[in-house]
Formats: structure tokens, sequence, C-alpha cells
């Protein structure tokens, strides 16, 4: 039996940004403004309803709905190295600025990864170190300045972080072989440190950071001790099948970052799944299982979680609909939703109420998160086994601080596998103190709305 406790009257702070994710949503303005949009092409109404506050722009261009080869990447934006930076000619934004219109419409702030995606293939293009790390730096800027100050006929939107690079660690002690920097660790020192010092001097009120850590903290470690360069966050990936060893990890990162004077910078995770093994049957059992109840229970588990942790944002990969690292959308039609979808509406209620309190948990395998305004309350209460032969298990929910004489209306909406987030029943409690009990199979999820009357 798990015992959960909510007490509405100790707060613990901002509810944090826990249900961002990879990549914005699909949409083509020509058929927004002609008013044909279809669910074939277009999921921006479903993206907007999650919430989904950050979209990261990594290996967006794999996705020809985003524009593949013509989006996001420098290596594509800015296609002649040799060219002037000062001249806008020298820049292909037009299938970026269309991408990004569209996360700007689903009110999702994009998180712009500068770099490349993770190359695959037997011939590297985007991922070497550049042939003038000073002069990269510069078409970073020029990108910043387009999409936030309105250079080259351009935009002014609010995008708060920007990412150095990905996953430079990946394979490093191999480094020919690596999909993701084909250079030297001593390289990409110099290439962060270079990009990070001269936008941070140019946008002192923009957040500059990376490096989006493949997950090698020996290879962070030599890093920060050499770091001198601005950093305003550090982010970082982890791929897992329990919210145990995510968890670790964030402790883990929390602790590096103390260790060298980074103690107040942001810890990102933004590349996250549910993921048994890479190879053989684990990577196929793990695909599958994103897109059912089971990576849906995980996805709410862990977001819980880590709302209690030393992790300020977490990002999901990956949003873009057609693979299997999209436990959200549809790959035939991106405007049907699939189980992992529904998370993130479910935690986007708590995060609009704005302010996290304290839960605990005692026994069982039952995770919680809780926040409220002054009139209204929201809790999550998630089951996450990775057995897949768990039982049901008793759940005891213990709310205490948010009671009123004239009562408080409770509606509970349930998540599982037959069931999408549908009420299950109002009841109405008296008091300052009162509890719920329910028989909580395993990957069941419930979204518990509390109003006072």
């Amino acid at each position: 039996m798990s015992h959960l406790q909510v007490q509405f009257q100790k707060e613990t702070g901002i509810v944090k940004p826990m249900h961002a994710a990879n990549n914005g949503p699909v949409v083509r303005l020509k058929d927004l403004e002609d008013g044909t949009l279809h669910p074939f092409n277009n999921n921006l109404a479903e993206f907007k309803n999650a919430g989904i506050p950050y979209a990261r722009t990594h290996d967006s261009s794999f996705y020809h709905r985003y524009g593949l080869e013509h989006v996001i990447d420098v290596y594509y934006l800015f296609p002649d190295f040799d060219a002037d930076p000062e001249d806008p000619a020298s820049y292909d934004f037009a299938c970026t600025d269309h991408y990004l219109l569209g996360c700007e419409l689903a009110d999702c702030e994009v998180f712009y990864r500068l770099g490349h995606r993770i190359e695959h293939e037997v011939k590297k293009y985007g991922i070497h170190p550049p042939k003038d790390f000073k002069k990269w730096a510069v078409i970073c800027e020029h990108i910043i300045r387009h999409y936030t100050e309105g250079w080259a006929d351009g935009y002014h939107m609010k995008m708060t972080y920007w990412e150095i690079w990905n996953e430079p660690d990946a394979s490093w002690r191999n480094w020919q072989k690596s999909p993701t920097w084909c250079g030297t660790k001593e390289q990409f020192y110099e290439l962060y440190h270079i990009t990070a010092t001269h936008l941070k001097a140019c946008f002192p009120h923009l957040k500059i950071g990376g490096p989006a850590l493949a997950g090698d903290l020996e290879w962070a470690e030599m890093f920060f001790s050499q770091l001198k360069a601005p950093m305003d966050f550090f982010s970082w990936h982890c791929y897992a099948h329990t919210v145990e060893d995510v968890l670790h990890k964030t402790a883990k990162v929390k602790a590096l970052l103390e260790k060298y004077g980074y103690g107040d910078v942001e810890s990102i995770l933004n590349e996250w799944n549910y993921v048994t093994g890479w190879l053989g049957d684990d990577i196929v059992y793990s695909n599958e299982q994103r897109r059912l109840i089971k990576g849906a229970a995980y996805s709410a588990a862990l977001m819980c979680a880590c709302q209690y942790s030393p992790v300020d944002m977490l990002m999901y990969y990956d949003a873009r609909p057609n693979e299997f690292w999209n436990g959200m959308f549809d790959d035939m039609v991106v405007g049907r939703v699939l189980k992992g979808y529904y998370p993130f509406p479910m935690f986007n209620t708590l995060y609009r109420l704005g302010r996290c309190v304290q839960t605990t948990v005692s026994d069982g395998d039952a995770y919680v998160c809780a926040a409220k305004n002054e009139e209204e309350a929201a809790i999550i209460v998630t089951r996450f086994n990775d057995d897949d032969a768990a039982p049901a298990e008793t759940v005891l929910v213990e709310m205490n601080g948010f009671g009123s004489e004239a009562g408080v209306e409770v509606e509970v909406f349930v998540l599982d596998d037959v069931r999408n987030l549908e009420s299950a029943g109002r009841m109405t409690y008296y008091g300052d103190r009162f509890a719920i009990e329910m028989a909580v199979p395993n990957f069941t999820s419930y979204l518990l709305k509390l109003k006072k009357k």
C-alpha cells in the first residue's frame, strides 16, 4: 500500500517546466490562413492544449514537415562558410522562420540548439569543428539577432535559451567515430569558450549554455575543470527505465555543478525517454512501450518526481511525429494523440496553478505531485513499476491544508489503458483534512482537481 500525503499549507516553490519537449508543432501557416487545416498534417491545437512551455530545436532537420535540411542547424542556415556573416544574403532562414512561427502560435517558447543534428550516416557533414570558431560564433550571433531583434527581416520572438552544440561527449574516447562531434574534446572546449563568451557579451539578457551532455560525467568533469566561459545553464541527457535511475543522475549532476562553483546554474535534462537498453529486443520493446500506457505512466511519474529534484527543466525526446522516439503523436495522422501525450496536459494543470506544495510517499511505487493557487489545487498520482506483472496496489491520498467549511469539490480524471483523462466522478469533502483511497493498477495515472465551493 502507498500512503501519499499532500501538505497544501507547505509551499515548496514554483512548479517547474517538467513538460517541455524536443521540437514543436506541425502546422502549415498557409493552411491556417486558408482555413484548411487537417489532422493529417497539423497538431497545433493538440500541442497548445498540452501547454508545452518550451520546444528544443534538436534533430528538427530529420523531419520533412519542419523543412528537413533547410531548418535550424547552423550548417544549413549559413550554407557557405566562406560567405560574409554580416550579409543577410548569406543566410537561408525561410523554413526555420515558418517552423518557429508555428511554435509561437502554440504559445511554446523556442529553446534553440545552435549546432547540428546527430549524424549516423556514413559521411559526416555538419558535426566537424568549424573552420573558424570566432566566425562560427558571429554566425550564431546573427541567427539570434534575426529571431530576437528583427535583423534581416526577422522577428522579435521571446527566445531565452540558446544552447551550444549537442552531445560533444558522445564517443569522445574515439572521436573520429562520434555521430555528434568529429573533433577532440579540447577543440570543443575552445569552441564553447569562444562562442559563449561572444554571445553573452552581445546578449547579456539571454541565457547561454550547453553542451547537451550525452551523459558522460567523466567528460563533464574535464569540461568544468577548465571552464572559464559564461554558462547560464548546463544541459544533459538521461535515458532510463526507472525513475530512480534518473533521480540518481540529477543528484550527481547537481553535485558536479556545486563542486566547480556552478551551483546556481540551471540544470536542464533536455533529452529523456523510456529505454531498457539500446540493442536487440530491449530497444524494440522500449520503442513499443513509449507509445502505450507504460510509456505514459513513466512520463507522468518522472515529471512528478523531478519536480522535487535538483533539476530545473525536463524536455521529452521527442515530439516529432515521425519515429519511435515520439510517444505523443501518431506518425500517420499527426493530430491524433497517443497515450504518451496525456501526461503533458496533466502536468500543465499543475504548471498553470503555479505554486508547488509538499508531498510525501510512504512505501509502494506510486508517485505524486501537487500544486495550488488561492481557489484551486490539483494532484497527479501515478503508479509506475517497471515490472509488467506488478499487481494493483491500494493508494491512500491524504490531503491537508486546502479545506473549506463550505466544502471542497474534487473531480477525478483517469489515464489508463482504456480511459484518456476521462472524468471518473466528483465528490465533496468538508474540513481541512480528508483522504481518498483508491485501488490503482500499475501504469495508471490520476489527475485530481480541487476547487473550493
